[in-house]
C-alpha cells in the first residue's frame, strides 16, 4: 500500500514530505519510546507516535521509515518540522488517538512485524 492511500483514507494533514507520498508501506510501528523504535522499527515502516520533537525526525531518517504520524492533534516543534522538510520525511498529523489510528491501519492490512 502507498503512503498517499493512507493519507487519503485517514484524512491526515501533511506537514512535510509531500513529495514522498508514493512510498510503499511495509508495516507499522507504534511507540512513544525512542529506544523501542530504534530497536524494533524496520525500514519502510510507518511510525505512529505522539512525540513531536526533532529526534523523531532524526530517528525516522536513520531507520529509513516511510513516514511518521503524529496523533492527538499535537503540533511538531518548529525544529522537527524544519528537519522533516530538509530530509523530505513525510510528517503527518491527525486529531485521532494512536489507538484509533493503529486500528484503522490494521483494518487496511498494515501489520507490525514480530
Amino acid at each position: 500500500m502507498k503512503l498517499k492511500e493512507i493519507v487519503e483514507q485517514l484524512n491526515l494533514e501533511i506537514l512535510a514530505g509531500d513529495t514522498n507520498l508514493d512510498l510503499d508501506i511495509n508495516g507499522g510501528y507504534v511507540s512513544d519510546i525512542l529506544s523501542d523504535v530504534m530497536a524494533k522499527a524496520q525500514q519502510g515502516d510507518l511510525w505512529i507516535t505522539n512525540q513531536a520533537h526533532q529526534n523523531v525526525v532524526a530517528l525516522a531518517f536513520f531507520r529509513r521509515l516511510t513516514g511518521v504520524i503524529i496523533t492527538d492533534n499535537i503540533n511538531p516543534e518548529p525544529e522537527a518540522l524544519e528537519k522533516a522538510i530538509e530530509h523530505r520525511i513525510p510528517l503527518l498529523k491527525t486529531q485521532q488517538s494512536a489507538f484509533d489510528v493503529v486500528g484503522q491501519l490494521y483494518q487496511m492490512g498494515i501489520r507490525g512485524k514480530k
